[in-house]
């Protein structure tokens, strides 16, 4: 069941509307004008809204464009008994949803009032998950390390300068790269992540590069590596400090020509993609002990930003309990439960050896496993893994 506007000047035509769709279960509610109706939608919350085009003292393309202000994500279906092609395209290009002559024929109304909210759910949904993904990619933090992150972010993202991001497991390496990504020109563009520490040796080249059908003995079809599914985007080579020497060369090489070739194939295809790498390894000292080359390492490190632990910056962890109690408790469906000041004392005391991915853990364990209030004595008690 919606709840749907009618606009309509013309009584019969607003009374046959409300019985009709109220014989479909509906809730109809009717306006004489433009501006009762939109009176009606800056008070009301509407799944779908009919509105009639020639009205008179404000006409419905009017009482479109108003609508779009005040109710974007409402569908708005207009009609009207004057219809011309021009008017039905102006009424599309100002956001209407669909486009109805009179007289309306009954079962075209249905089947467009039930799209409109098919499609207006999806959108609802669509928008529930954005607001999820930037919740969890949310970089959190007030200290000044996290400040002049973001700041550098903000310098570098714009350009396509490549950034080599350094720090511990579980600082957020990650979390970095994509910031990059999103406040980059190319953020409407493929973010593609390649765990290099994940990757065998022997497969690592077709992954980043792909391959032709018939390469090797499992390749059955062609395939195309991150590198060409991050065209025109950003490829994040996470854990680089641990790809192969011989896969170094490689990469060294596309970085250098901006273009590729499949395992199999001679061809060499042109990329178009945005370098963010990042390591917990120390590649200087690498270098050193020959394992990481040295070549690579400057042109992977026009940006160096490094990522501080959670021991550095202490004082963000009131910030990201907060941060992460609401995260967690809305997944969970749960109250959000309060956090007393000797709780985050000890939250503070504690060495974070697995950074930010450990904190998380904690407090969902604390959130879990405490009463309403969590308190000092329940860190102490579920911090730690819990004995038998």
């Amino acid at each position: 069941m919606a709840k749907i506007l009618v606009i309509d000047d013309e009584k019969p035509i607003r009374n046959t509307l409300q019985e009709i769709l109220e014989y479909e279960d509906h809730k109809v509610e009717i306006a004489a004008d433009g501006f009762e109706g939109l009176e009606k939608a800056k008070e009301n919350k509407y799944d779908i809204i009919l509105c009639d085009i020639k009205m008179p003292n404000m006409d419905g393309i009017e009482v479109l464009e108003k609508l779009e202000l005040v109710s974007p994500d409402v569908p708005v279906i207009m009609i009207s008994g004057h219809g011309s092609v021009e008017t039905a395209v102006e009424a599309l290009k100002k956001g209407a949803y669909d486009f109805i002559e009179k007289p309306l024929e009954l079962n075209r109304l249905l089947v467009t009032i039930r799209n409109a909210l098919e499609r207006k759910d999806l959108v609802v949904e669509t928008k529930k998950l954005k607001r999820k993904v930037s919740k969890t990619y949310d970089m959190v933090g007030n200290s000044d390390a996290i400040s002049k992150i973001k700041e550098m972010i903000d310098r570098v993202a714009p350009t396509d300068a490549r950034v080599l991001i350094t720090g511990k497991n579980g600082t957020g390496k990650e979390l970095v790269a994509r910031w990059v990504h999103e406040k980059s020109p190319r953020a409407d563009q493929p973010f593609v992540e390649v765990n290099c520490a994940a990757i065998p040796s022997e497969l690592i080249e077709s992954e980043l590069f792909g391959h032709e059908k018939g390469a090797f003995t499992s390749a059955h079809k062609q395939r195309k590596g991150k590198f060409e599914q991050a065209s025109g985007g950003t490829i994040f080579l996470d854990e680089i400090g641990d790809m192969s020497l011989s896969a170094q060369a490689k990469v060294l090489r596309a970085l250098q020509e901006n273009k590729i070739t499949r395992v199999g194939s001679d061809k060499q295809i042109k990329v178009d993609v945005r370098i963010v790498a990042a390591t917990n390894k120390e590649l200087k000292k690498e270098i050193a002990e020959n394992n990481f080359r040295e070549d690579l390492y400057h042109r992977l490190s026009v940006i160096l930003i490094h990522v501080p632990s959670l021991n550095e910056r202490i004082e963000d962890i009131p910030i990201l309990t907060e941060h992460f109690m609401n995260l967690i408790c809305e997944d969970y469906g749960m109250s959000k439960k309060e956090v007393t000041e000797d709780a985050i004392k000890e939250l503070k005391k504690i060495k974070w050896t697995g950074n930010i991915r450990e904190f998380r853990n904690v407090l969902e364990r604390l959130i879990i496993l405490s009463e309403e209030i969590i308190t000092g004595a329940d860190v102490k008690k579920f911090a730690q893994p819990i004995s038998t």
